[in-house]
């Protein structure tokens, strides 16, 4: 019974992770298609790639380069990394290339949507980190230039990181030159952005709340975060060290919306509670996230 059980979690995590993979590609795509190929915004990967191959290879669109660059990097992958290399990603991958080919087919764009490129440089950046933050919370990515840091990361002892960053500080200066000062410029300014907007958006995915509560009311406190949030929690002795009163310590972690329950639930049980909430966003462990 306990196998199959098993069986079922492992089932649903599964589908679960797919339809997660899914709509962060989807995100992905819109965000690449609708609002950076239209602009130019070349900021690096693959995407940066075929905006500026488009421009010099004026018969391939960028959807068609970018499906055909990240084939062959895909099979450069296989070929190389062989099975350990990943479903997701290539699913993703190719996903993020069908995408992008079928809106071009669908919804053609000859012009940007505004005539403001810098509220759709914030949408051609938002978007598509949002969908690449779901991805790699899923341990997936979109493929393109990650491959390359894969197998780099296998036969090198190169800093990948670093190698990236350069590469697309590359790919985005280029665009200076391949359009004009003012695209270039944006690029630049786009891949500043995006840098410190994937993390911030992976934080905030994953963003509880750790309590470290001192009360005299441990029995009742603990018994709601176990019984009504259903999350574990760890209860110390602790003394205070002017009054010298024997207290207790609690110790929990919970998600931000169990947090203001739980708080509230502190404060009418023991109104003189000492509570100390801080944001994490790396728990490991049961209930949260897998090791």
């Amino acid at each position: 019974m306990r196998g199959e059980e098993a069986g079922e979690q492992s089932s649903k995590f599964d589908l679960k992770t797919f339809a997660l993979v899914t709509v962060g590609t989807v995100i992905l795509s819109v965000g690449v298609y609708f609002f950076k190929f239209p602009n130019n915004f070349s900021t690096g990967g693959v995407s940066g790639i075929s905006i500026i191959l488009g421009k010099l290879l004026p018969m391939l669109s960028p959807a068609v380069t970018m499906w055909i660059i990240n084939a062959a990097l895909l099979l450069l992958g296989f070929l190389i990394l062989g099975r350990g290399f990943g479903f997701l990603t290539a699913y993703c991958s190719m996903l993020f290339s069908f995408l992008t080919w079928l809106f071009e087919r669908i919804f053609p764009m000859d012009a940007p949507f505004t005539d403001q490129p810098f509220l759709e440089l914030c949408f051609a950046m938002m978007l598509p980190a949002l969908g690449s933050a779901i991805l790699f919370n899923c341990n997936a990515s979109s493929g393109g230039t990650d491959i390359v840091a894969m197998i780099l990361k296998k036969y090198t002892s190169l800093d990948i990181g670093k190698a990236l960053l350069v590469s697309d500080a590359l790919i985005a200066f280029s665009a200076c030159f391949v359009f004009d000062i003012r695209t270039g410029l944006f690029s630049v300014l786009g891949l500043i952005i995006k840098a410190f907007v994937v993390d911030s958006v992976i934080e905030s995915i994953n963003l509880c709340k750790y309590f470290s509560i001192v009360t005299t009311h441990a029995e009742e406190i603990s018994a709601y975060i176990m019984e009504t949030l259903k999350h574990g929690c760890t209860v110390l002795d602790a003394v205070g060290a002017y009054t010298h009163t024997e207290k207790k310590l609690i110790l929990a972690a919970c998600r931000r919306g169990d947090a203001v329950r739980l708080r509230q639930f502190v404060r009418s049980v023991d109104p003189k509670a000492f509570m100390s909430i801080t944001n994490t966003s790396e728990i490991i462990g049961k209930g949260f996230r897998s090791v």
